[in-house]
């Protein structure tokens, strides 16, 4: 079964009504050098962290300047999985990996996904993602899955889809591209950075569907 993503949570309301939606993960915002209504403060996500139930993996959404800002943020913040926006290298990705107790996940993007094999011995997922202007995801833009498909075949790290996902387009990505989990944040939004519960269950449902084995 697919696992699924919400991703962009501002609130405790939000990330309660996610969960209880049948979200497996869910993704917190901070300290990233773009534009998004979807960021909050070290304290706000480390709030949001603490108030993950057992068995609900939290994401640390960054995009820092460094490892050492991105092993500080893990430090303050503790969530269970780090998701690393922005260009790294694989040294300093193994620095971060070597220093923290979070997973370390990081995001590849659409245009040049082939890269992330160049990470697949040093991350415990690649997150394939339309790449916006400021180097940031959260376009809510699609991308060429098809493509996506054949440049992240044969990796061993598991693989997250992300990049204008919708309800109503999220079976068709997960039909082509079989990918590990899925991750939306705008598709599922009433505004900027508030999330809409039908969409957000309507996401979840159909994509755990989608990722289910065909019976015989």
């Amino acid at each position: 079964m697919t696992r699924v993503k919400i991703c962009g949570l501002t609130t405790t309301d939000d990330l309660e009504m996610a969960i209880a939606a049948g979200a497996d993960a869910v993704g917190i915002i901070c300290d990233v050098p773009v534009d998004t209504p979807r960021e909050v403060s070290r304290v706000r996500a480390r709030e949001l962290v603490e108030a993950a139930p057992p068995f609900v993996t939290t994401v640390l959404v960054t995009m820092p300047e460094g490892p050492d800002q991105a092993i500080e943020l893990v430090d303050a913040i503790e969530p269970d999985a780090l998701q690393f926006h922005g260009s790294i290298g694989v040294g300093d990705l193994s620095y971060v990996r070597a220093k923290v107790d979070s997973q370390l996940l990081l995001a590849v993007d659409a245009d040049d996904a082939q890269t992330a094999h160049t990470y697949d011995d040093v991350v415990d997922g690649l997150l394939v993602d339309t790449p916006g202007e400021d180097g940031g995801g959260g376009t809510g833009t699609t991308h060429d899955w098809a493509r996506t498909r054949k440049a992240t075949d044969g990796l061993e790290s598991p693989v997250i889809l992300a990049g204008g996902l919708t309800p109503e387009n999220v079976p068709d990505a997960i039909s082509t591209v079989e990918p590990f989990a899925v991750d939306v944040a705008s598709g599922v939004e009433e505004t900027g950075g508030v999330k809409d519960p039908t969409a957000v269950r309507s996401f979840v449902d159909r994509a755990k569907d989608a990722g289910r084995p065909v019976q015989p």
